[in-house]
């Protein structure tokens, strides 16, 4: 049976990204991007859930992130779920969730006589996802 490890997110930057070098030499962006769910409630009440997700993007494509984007903007982010363990500075065991970015596009809306139109710029990494497992 196959499987499948897929994430695709639309949502808007909560900070600006993060770039750090690991021991081996390649660079990785981190950021987070918020996604909001609506409802109405049962008596009409309009709510919002808003999430953040973690999002690492590795060698160019962490360059470009981090040259590129910033806190408020708009993304498409879309990549796999990677689950890991670290331990923190109080010497607990601690896990973080995080999508290891494999394509983000950076969403513009432009404002016209037409109305609304959305240009997007895709960004894509340039080495093999064997090369980003080998370093997460």
């Amino acid at each position: 049976m196959k499987s499948m490890n897929h994430v695709t997110l639309l949502g808007h930057l909560a900070a600006d990204p993060e770039i750090r070098q690991t021991s081996t030499g390649k660079k990785v962006a981190t950021f987070s991007i918020a996604t909001d769910f609506r409802w109405k409630t049962k008596d009409g009440e309009n709510r919002k859930n808003t999430n953040f997700h973690r999002i690492s993007a590795w060698q160019h494509l962490g360059e470009i992130c981090f040259e590129y984007l910033k806190k408020g903007s708009a993304v498409y982010a879309s990549g796999r779920l990677s689950n890991r363990e670290y331990l923190g500075k109080d010497g607990q065991k601690r896990y973080l969730t995080e999508v290891v970015a494999d394509d983000i596009s950076i969403l513009n809306w432009k404002k016209s006589a037409q109305g609304s139109t959305m240009d997007i710029e895709k960004m894509q990494p340039e080495e093999s996802e064997d090369e980003m497992i080998a370093e997460s």
